[in-house]
C-alpha cells in the first residue's frame, strides 16, 4: 500500500485575515507576541510523518479540486426525545468545508454546535437521533461521488473505518473523553491499529512523536501512563493529539483549546494549521472565542439555538456582519480601548430552552432590531445578501 502525496491548498486570503481582522481582536496576547514564542519543535516530527496513516489517504483518488467541497451538511436535523418533550437540537443546519480550509462555528453554549459534530459521525447519544438531512463525504472531489455518511449504518464497517481514520474529532471534555482504565499509550494504538498497517513499535513511535509535537513533556514515559496523571490542559493536548495522528482528511475540532494557556494555545493553532497546509486536511473548529476564529477561520457559521443565522467569509463577518445576532456577540468582545469602570457590553436574555422555543424567529425576544408583527409571527430563512454572505432574518427579505 503507497501513500498518496497531497498537494496543500494555501489558506484563502491569509495575510488579510491574520493581518487586518485580527487586529482590533487583540484584547488577549495572541498574534505577534505569541508567535515569536511558538516552539519549533513542534516541527520536528517531519521524519515520522511518512509513516503516519496511509489508510486514510488510499482509495481516495487524486486531491479534492478546491471548489468542491469535502464535507456537505444539508438539512441536517438531530432531536432529542424525552419525556418532557422532543428537543431539536439541530434544526435544519447547511454548510459546506472545502479542503484545505477551516470552516469555524460560533454561538453561544447551547447552540447545537457540538451536537451537530457529534452527528456528522454519527455518535449522538440516546434519546437523541438524527431525523433528516444529508451529510455528503467526497474525498475524491469527482462529481458524482460523494457518499451519504447517513446512509451507512453508525456500526457498519464503512462508517467505522471513517469515524477516527479520515474523520476525526477533537472533543470538547478531555477529562471524560479518555478511558481512565487503560494507559494513553494502549489507547493511541487501538486508534492506529484500527486506522493504519503500521507494526506495534511503529505505532508506539508514532504515539510519542505526537505526544512531543503537541508539547507534552517525556513522552515516551507518558505513553505508560494512565489519564488521571495527565494535568486537564495535557490531556486536551493529548486528545488533540489522538485526533491527528491518523492524518485525517477531516478534522473537527470541538473548542481544542479551552483548557490551554494561551502560549500553548498559539502552538497548537500553529500545529493545525502546518497540517493543514501539508495534508490539504480541512477543519471544521467550534469554539466560543473569536478571536481564534479570525486567526484560523476561512469561513464562519453562526448557530443559535439549533439554527444557521448567518454564514459567509471570516473578514466579511467581522467587517460587515449582517444578523442581530452576529453584531451583537462582535459588539461583546472586550476592547483594548475600553475605559477603566466602564461596563461591558453584553447580549441581553439568556438563550431560550429549546423546549420552549418562541415563535417567530428564534432570536428575536433578545433582538434590537425586533419588528413587531413581523419576527415573532413567522420563521425567516437562510437567504443570499450578497455574493459571499447568506443570513437569516426579516431585515433583508426582498434584496
Amino acid at each position: 500500500m503507497t501513500t498518496e502525496t497531497r498537494q496543500p491548498t494555501a489558506p484563502l486570503d491569509s495575510g488579510f485575515r491574520r493581518n487586518d481582522v485580527a487586529a482590533p481582536l487583540d484584547s488577549r496576547v495572541r498574534g505577534n507576541d505569541v508567535a515569536s514564542a511558538r516552539n519549533d519543535d513542534m516541527s520536528g516530527g517531519n521524519d515520522v510523518a511518512s509513516a503516519r496513516n496511509d489508510v486514510a489517504s488510499s482509495g481516495n483518488g487524486e486531491s479534492p479540486v478546491a471548489g468542491d467541497a469535502i464535507l456537505s451538511v444539508r438539512g441536517l436535523e438531530t432531536q432529542f426525545f424525552t419525556d418532557e418533550g422532543v428537543v431539536r437540537a439541530v434544526d435544519g443546519v447547511d454548510f459546506d468545508v472545502l479542503p484545505g480550509t477551516t470552516m469555524g462555528i460560533v454561538g453561544e453554549s447551547g447552540c447545537g454546535k457540538s451536537i451537530t459534530a457529534k452527528s456528522i459521525l454519527q455518535i449522538v447519544e440516546a434519546p437523541g437521533r438524527i431525523t433528516n438531512g444529508e451529510i455528503n463525504y467526497n474525498p475524491s472531489g469527482d462529481a458524482g461521488s460523494a457518499t451519504d455518511l447517513l446512509s451507512l449504518g453508525a456500526n457498519s464497517d464503512a462508517m467505522r473505518s471513517i469515524r477516527g481514520g479520515e474523520i476525526s474529532m477533537i472533543f470538547q471534555e478531555p477529562m471524560t473523553s479518555f478511558s481512565g482504565l487503560h494507559t494513553f499509550g494502549n489507547q493511541i494504538d487501538e486508534t492506529l491499529r484500527l486506522h493504519t498497517n503500521l507494526s506495534k513499535q511503529e505505532r508506539f513511535d508514532l504515539g510519542v512523536d505526537w505526544l512531543a509535537r503537541v508539547g507534552i513533556p517525556n513522552p515516551t514515559q507518558r505513553m505508560h501512563e494512565y489519564p488521571f496523571r495527565f494535568s486537564g490542559g495535557q490531556l486536551q493536548r493529548a486528545m488533540i493529539a489522538m485526533a491527528m495522528c491518523t492524518n485525517p482528511r477531516v478534522l473537527i475540532a470541538d473548542e481544542p483549546t479551552t483548557a490551554l494557556d494561551v502560549t500553548t494555545q498559539a502552538q497548537i493553532l500553529d500545529l493545525l494549521q502546518r497540517m493543514q497546509e501539508e495534508n490539504d486536511m480541512a477543519i471544521l473548529f467550534i469554539t466560543h472565542d473569536l478571536g481564534v476564529i479570525s486567526e484560523i477561520a476561512d469561513d464562519v457559521t453562526v448557530m443559535y439555538l439549533g439554527k444557521v443565522v448567518e454564514t459567509g467569509p471570516v473578514f466579511s463577518f467581522f467587517d460587515e456582519p449582517k444578523h442581530p445576532y452576529s453584531k451583537a456577540l462582535l459588539t461583546s468582545i472586550p476592547s483594548m480601548f475600553t475605559s477603566s469602570r466602564e461596563r461591558l457590553p453584553s447580549i441581553s436574555g439568556s438563550i431560550p430552552h429549546p423546549q420552549n422555543r418562541p415563535m417567530g424567529c428564534a432570536f428575536h425576544p433578545r433582538c434590537q432590531s425586533f419588528m413587531a408583527g413581523t419576527c415573532d409571527v413567522g420563521e425567516p430563512e437562510l437567504q443570499s445578501v450578497n455574493e459571499e454572505q447568506e443570513v437569516s432574518c426579516f431585515l433583508y427579505e426582498g434584496q
